[in-house]
């Protein structure tokens, strides 16, 4: 479960002046969950999802995940806590010198040995290998969590690929699989389908809800796009100005409030 508890977040804009982009924040997101944030522009979502991993540390407030208070996490601490929280972009962020295999186990493979995992191998089994035991044994699971992860985005064929030969949505395939090498409890998704044509990104939110559904990954959607909401989360909340007005199931939240926000976002018509 991730408890986000009366989050603030407030950055300087001039002597002694500060802009509030978040105001107390207060969100559960239950294991399994895809659970959208949804919200004009400029309300502060990016903010937001940016705070649950730290890449922006909030001003005030608790992040709490599986019961462990993040929010006060040192550099080290912080690296191996990322590990468990995939994150994908806009604008994918893919290593353009490096093919697709060579992206998707790029974090694999930046990993040192002492803190990597074999599956199937226990600890203790692990440390007593050598040196060059251990990056065999590295080398080969990293080859077969690629494959692993190929095949769940359907781009088997493209694996020696650059990115500048594929499309928008495949580039995002990409991205994700990125995401998911680490084998990651939770997926931030920001803004991952708002650079694509309708249609790509009906099969990216496909691809989620499918990877969701298999490896039961908490995913955090943040978008402005209602459709995105409709289709893949199961709950939502809605951000304007800074703060939470509306959160909980999907189809109660957009079929029974009273917002203007939530009315604006739906164009008033009812979420069934």
């Amino acid at each position: 479960m991730i408890e986000i508890k009366d989050l603030s977040k407030e950055f300087k804009s001039g002597k002694n002046k500060s802009l509030t982009v978040l105001k107390n924040i207060n969100l559960e997101i239950e294991d399994g969950d895809v659970y959208g944030i949804i919200g004009m522009s400029g309300a502060g979502k990016s903010t937001l999802i940016r705070c649950i991993n730290l890449l922006e540390r909030p001003t005030r407030g608790r992040i709490i995940i599986d019961g462990t208070d993040i929010t006060g996490k040192k550099r080290n601490e912080l690296l191996v806590l990322r590990k468990n929280i995939g994150m994908i972009f806009q604008n994918f962020n893919l290593l353009m010198q490096k093919n697709v295999r060579k992206n998707i186990a790029f974090g694999l493979e930046i990993t040192k040995l002492r803190d990597f995992k074999i599956s199937g191998m226990r600890a203790l089994e692990y440390e007593k290998l050598n040196y060059f035991q251990k990056r065999k044994e590295k080398k080969a699971e990293i080859s077969k969590r690629v494959d692993e992860l190929l095949e769940l985005v359907d781009l088997k064929d493209k694996e020696f690929y650059y990115p500048a030969r594929l499309s928008g949505g495949q580039r995002q395939r990409v991205a994700i699989a990125r995401a998911l090498a680490t084998r990651p409890s939770i997926l931030l998704c920001d803004e991952a389908t708002s650079a694509l044509d309708s249609m790509t990104t009906d099969s990216i939110l496909k691809l989620l809800k499918k990877i969701n559904e298999e490896t039961k990954v908490t995913i955090i959607v943040i978008t402005h796009e209602m459709n995105v909401v409709q289709k893949i989360c199961n709950k939502v909340a809605v951000i304007d100005k800074a703060e939470i007005v509306a959160s909980g199931d999907t189809k109660k939240v957009f079929g029974s409030s009273s917002s203007e926000i939530v009315r604006n976002l739906t164009g008033g018509a009812t979420y069934e």
